[in-house]
């Protein structure tokens, strides 16, 4: 089996500052997290964005809050009510577009924040009372509309495994795409992208599978450059989709079938009930593929060896010991 990634390159993600411990916040704090930092930091290289400080105010400072409609809503203090909206907004598309050179795969925003929450940040109605959890901070907004196919997250829903898993897994696909891109932007090169990840994608949605292999075969006659374009939108689309428990029993069964002349009659009821264990949640995702990547090297299963699925990102990263 080839070399999963190019190590010499690490995955550059945006990232809240204060999430790598840079004492940024309003009350000269920070929010580091150790996830992030110690587990995911030796694979990635993070640009850090403070929205509050970059665009001009201190540590320490006032706090922040979201007022008035939530589709639209200002951003003031939390005292004294000054509005720093259009200071926000007039930085962040800035921001945006020096961040164009960045060569970004995702970035990890801090939830609940006024300027860097991407969902359910809390808007106050003008008159005070009860926040609606409905709003989304001034910068991550302006970033998710300039940058609408990058894989986004929360360091708050990053707890989850499951979205955790499916991120991680969203950057390195997005970097090797890119590299692909970088080296080898040809149909063979799409040709051989796509065979690999084959099963990654049918593990998130069939109908993706499907269309992206239709793409693949049209790619000399439509043009590679509209082709790539197509394709990397349709991925990014399709990875973004949850691959359930189900759907990831029914990658595992379709893996099951490649073994159908090598497994002895022990081996095949073995995986079988390993895939039925995992199907009713008692078993991880890395016990049936921990056991599919054993027959795939005692048997030389040269393709299924070649799929991203069985390993899509570092084993260190312990990401299917959960999911």
């Amino acid at each position: 089996m080839r070399a999963i990634e190019d190590s010499s390159q690490k995955i550059r993600l945006g990232i809240s500052s204060c999430l790598l411990g840079n004492a940024v916040r309003y009350d000269g704090g920070h929010k580091l997290d150790t996830f992030l930092v110690r587990t995911l930091g030796p694979y990635v290289e993070y640009v850090p964005v403070c929205p509050e400080v970059e665009c001009g105010m201190s540590v320490p400072r006032e706090a922040l809050h979201l007022v008035g409609d939530p589709a639209e809503p200002r951003l003031l203090t939390v005292k004294t009510g000054k509005d720093y909206t259009d200071q926000m907004a007039t930085w962040a598309r800035q921001r945006v577009r020096e961040l164009e050179k960045e060569n970004l795969c995702g970035f990890i925003f801090k939830s609940r924040s006024p300027s860097s929450g991407m969902e359910r940040v809390k808007v106050y109605g003008p008159e005070g009372g009860m926040p609606a959890h409905a709003g989304v901070g001034i910068f991550a907004r302006i970033f998710m509309e300039h940058f609408p196919l990058l894989p986004v997250e929360e360091e708050g829903r990053l707890q989850d495994p499951v979205l955790r898993e499916n991120f991680i897994e969203r950057i390195f696909v997005l970097r090797r795409l890119r590299l692909t891109m970088q080296q080898n932007k040809t149909a063979g090169g799409l040709v051989e992208f796509h065979a690999r990840h084959k099963l990654l994608i049918m593990a998130h949605s069939t109908r993706h599978y499907q269309l992206l292999g239709k793409l693949v075969a049209q790619a000399k006659a439509t043009g590679m450059a509209q082709t790539f374009e197509a394709y990397h939108g349709l991925l990014m689309e399709a990875l973004s989709l949850r691959a359930t428990v189900k759907k990831h029993a029914n990658v595992l069964q379709h893996m099951m079938g490649y073994f159908k002349k090598d497994l002895t009659a022990d081996e095949k009821q073995e995986l079988l009930e390993i895939i039925d264990s995992y199907r009713r949640e008692l078993l991880p995702l890395i016990v049936p593929v921990t056991l599919i990547n054993h027959y795939v090297q005692k048997y030389g299963q040269a393709y299924l060896g070649s799929q991203y699925y069985l390993r899509p990102h570092p084993l260190e990263l312990k990401l299917r010991n959960h999911v």
